[in-house]
């Protein structure tokens, strides 16, 4: 017999599919006038066998969400704060996004030290995501670590902002039972303790309590107001200034961009390259038409590119005005986000910042609104073979509707001939060809039981 570490939740739908089986198996029987007879121990090992197998096929069929940090930490009203901030900063987004990960939360009372000292939500973040461990650290693990200690890298960390090695928290079974944690930057200092348990999903997520936050001067320093970010000295910095010149030559599109940080401003800059040929026909936009291209990058709310990851579909930009859509299509695939209009496809590529309420990523083309740009020209199909007796087509293609405002330079480059309509649900994906081996696995399992 076989046996595999499968959840309490696959285990229950074992023991329905079984249910399930066993009855088919009757019905069927009874169908042909034959006796019920009890399954036989080979009968039964066959039976395990193939449910093992069905199992192993549906674990490769996403059916299940995964973890949910708020949800989790929703059981435990002592953590409520904690909870609140994870969600306020997005970093619960970011959490539910990974796997193999480890949560250090602190009560209620911690958290109000904390918010007497009224930081910025981004420093805030920073002091959060130092609590957030990409490895699993369940209570088992911490009490055997190898060697009597650990460094395990943060999200503070991963996010670039942490210099040298002040993103990782060292972890050591101190002497008596006690687990101490302290951020490596700390001079080995270890006044933080592991408290209790609060959930476990083994080697996926692992949510305990520790006794305060873990000091960081690093996390905890101080950030500047989101008004005060110069996003042009950003941009330049890190592959964008042909944008960021193109945005400061425009006092009305630049102007935007800064009224907007404050309430949230998303950003998708092409890098130089692609945006340096691109620039003729930039240069042959009325000035009106510049406006509206320039703004046509920011979006007027903040993403997080763990929300760009998770959802899909049409997204207004500082340019929408109206009948005027000036808008595009996000889609992602995995860990690979695109940007979609009616003739380009553009990718984010990489982040230069992501602190809440600013969000600026590169993107490996310029994209190219429907408003300014006609789409290409689809291919002419080839022309089909006449077959004998087939009615002839009375159909008559019509002529394109969209038409090219004046604003509009040479046609755009070759790109996708139209939207694509964004699935809402892509959370729970179902691979129709995976389905279809379990299915006929399951038939001929029952084969073999006949």
């Amino acid at each position: 017999m076989f046996c595999f570490p499968f959840s309490a939740n696959s285990l229950q739908f074992q023991h329905l599919l079984l249910s399930r089986v066993a009855r088919t198996r009757t019905t069927s029987l009874s169908l042909s006038l034959s006796p019920s007879p009890s399954l036989s121990l080979n009968t039964m090992q066959r039976l395990t066998i193939l449910l093992s197998l069905l199992f192993f096929l549906s674990t490769s069929t996403t059916f299940t969400r995964g973890h949910n940090i708020t949800r989790i930490l929703g059981k435990h009203p002592s953590f409520s704060t904690f909870n609140h901030y994870l969600t306020l900063t997005h970093l619960a987004g970011e959490i539910n996004r990974r796997t193999t990960i480890t949560i250090c939360a602190v009560d209620n009372a911690a958290m109000s030290e904390l918010l007497s000292k009224h930081p910025s939500i981004a420093t805030i973040k920073n002091i959060l995501s130092l609590h957030v461990l990409l490895d699993y650290f369940g209570a088992k693990k911490l009490h055997q670590i190898r060697e009597g200690s650990a460094l395990a890298a943060t999200m503070f960390q991963a996010t670039g902002s942490a210099p040298g090695s002040s993103g990782f928290v060292n972890i050591t079974d101190v002497k008596g039972g006690k687990v101490g944690f302290g951020p490596e930057d700390n001079e080995g200092n270890l006044d933080v303790f592991y408290v209790k348990s609060l959930e476990e999903i083994p080697y996926n997520i692992s949510v305990i309590q520790i006794s305060k936050l873990l000091p960081s001067d690093v996390a905890a320093a101080p950030t500047p107001e989101p008004s005060a970010m110069n996003i042009t000295d950003i941009m330049s910095a890190h592959g964008c200034k042909v944008f960021a010149d193109a945005l400061i030559a425009n006092p009305e599109a630049s102007k935007t961009y800064q009224d907007n940080i404050d309430g949230g401003l998303t950003v998708f800059c092409p890098l130089d390259d692609p945006f340096k040929a691109f620039l003729p026909k930039f240069k042959n936009l009325t000035a009106s038409g510049k406006v509206s291209f320039l703004e046509f990058f920011g979006v007027p709310i903040y993403q997080s590119l763990a929300m760009l990851k998770s959802n899909n579909g049409i997204m207004n930009t500082l340019a929408t005005d109206g009948e005027k859509k000036f808008d595009f299509t996000v889609q992602n695939d995995g860990e690979e986000v695109t940007l979609k209009t009616r003739s380009t496809t553009a990718k984010i590529v990489g982040t230069l910042i992501d602190e809440q309420p600013l969000a600026i990523y590169t993107i490996d083309k310029v994209l190219l609104p429907k408003e300014l740009f006609k789409a290409a020209p689809a291919p002419a199909p080839a022309p089909e073979k006449e077959v004998a007796d087939a009615p002839k087509s009375s159909k008559h293609k019509k002529p394109s509707s969209d038409g090219v405002p004046s604003d509009s330079p040479a046609d755009s480059p070759d790109g996708d001939p139209a939207d694509q309509t964004a699935d809402d649900n892509a959370s729970v994906t179902l691979h129709g060809g995976r389905l279809v081996a379990v299915v006929l696995s399951l038939c001929s399992g029952l084969l073999l039981l006949n």
